[in-house]
Parts: structure tokens; sequence; C-alpha cells
């Protein structure tokens, strides 16, 4: 085999490795089917302030699911992360749009990112006395931000949204791809330090 044909075997294999370390992440750790609250994890909202489509595949998945009687709340995260739309706010204001009474939604508008996003929702859900919760994201995400849940001693499980229509296979595909590699990268050399992010329980 010349090198051309040495340097494709192994960029094969790193690939099968990186595929085989983002789909076997465990994204539950319960199989209940009811839950005290959803988390619906932020995206960036449009630079005019509507909801971004992911951002609002991910509610509207989330409406479904409480009518589906999941949960009885939603938790939106996310803060002005990216622009200065607050993305918990805009989330929670297509919710009441789609009928989603004000009771139903509490606002997280501080979370910068993923992690973020976790821990505030951790907090308002042991201020509130719940347990457990259905964690819904866009399905690329979903095993990243299940290594960050597992830190924590609550019931989960996630549910992916549906892609956006607005978005071609190409897209969806280069979404996979970066969340292959981060995922990756978290599990071989571990998490950024954070002061957001507890230790291994």
């Amino acid at each position: 085999m010349g090198w051309s044909g040495k340097a494709g075997a192994g960029v094969a294999a790193l690939a099968i490795t990186v595929f085989t370390s983002y789909v076997t992440v465990p994204t539950r750790n319960t199989d209940a089917g009811h839950f005290d609250t959803l988390i619906v994890l932020g995206w960036p909202a449009n630079d005019d302030g509507s909801p971004a489509p992911e951002q609002r595949e991910r509610v509207l998945e989330a409406v479904r699911e409480l009518r589906a009687g999941r949960a009885g709340h939603m938790i939106v995260t996310g803060g002005a992360a990216h622009n200065h739309w607050v993305e918990a706010e805009v989330m929670a204001k297509l919710a009441k749009a789609e009928g989603v009474p004000d009771e139903e939604i509490v606002v997280e508008g501080q979370a910068q990112n993923t992690i973020q996003n976790v821990f505030y929702s951790d907090r308002i859900m042991a201020q509130r006395g719940w347990k457990s919760a259905e964690v819904i994201s866009s399905g690329s995400h979903l095993p990243r931000a299940s290594l960050i849940l597992a830190r924590y001693r609550f019931a989960w499980s996630t549910h992916a949204a549906l892609w956006p229509r607005e978005y071609g296979a190409g897209v969806v595909a280069a979404h996979y791809v970066y969340e292959a590699l981060a995922t990756t990268r978290m599990r071989w050399f571990g998490f950024p330090k954070s002061e957001f992010l507890p230790e291994r329980h």
C-alpha cells in the first residue's frame, strides 16, 4: 500500500473511531415516560428577534411533548449569547403563541452555552422540587448535551426536535460532523474547565 493509501486508511479509521465515540454516548439515565419538566436548550434568535429555524423546531417539539402529557412545565434556557436577543425570551414568546399558558413556562435567561443551560436549569428544578426532566434539542446536539447531563443527579432523558424544513441534507450533515467532533473531544480529553460543571457523582 502506498503512502496515499495508508493515509486514506488512517483517515477512515479515525472517522470510524469518532463516529463510534459519538453514537455510543448514553442519552438517558431513566426510561420514564413522564417528567416533572421539559428543558428546551437554546439556539440564537435571528438578528431581527424572530425565532431561528432550529430554535423554532425545539420549541414546537416541546409544545407537542407538553400536549402529549410528557411533562407539565417547560424550562426554556438561553441568554443573549450570540446577539442581543435573550434566547429563552424568544422561545417563551413562541411557546405562548402556540397556546402554552404562562404558568407552564419557566424562563432561564442567563446561560451562555450548553454547560450553563444545564447548570441553571438544575437550579430551577431544585428550587421547585422537580426531580426529572426531558431535555429537548436538535438530534445532533443530544450526545454532547448528554455528557453534561451525566454529571447531574436528577433523572433525565433526551428527545430530538425535528430538523427545520429550511435545512437541506448538507446542513444537517454538517451539524452532525461538528457535534461528533466536539463530543469525541470531550469524551477523550474532558470538558473545558468551568465553574458551572459539577464533579462526577
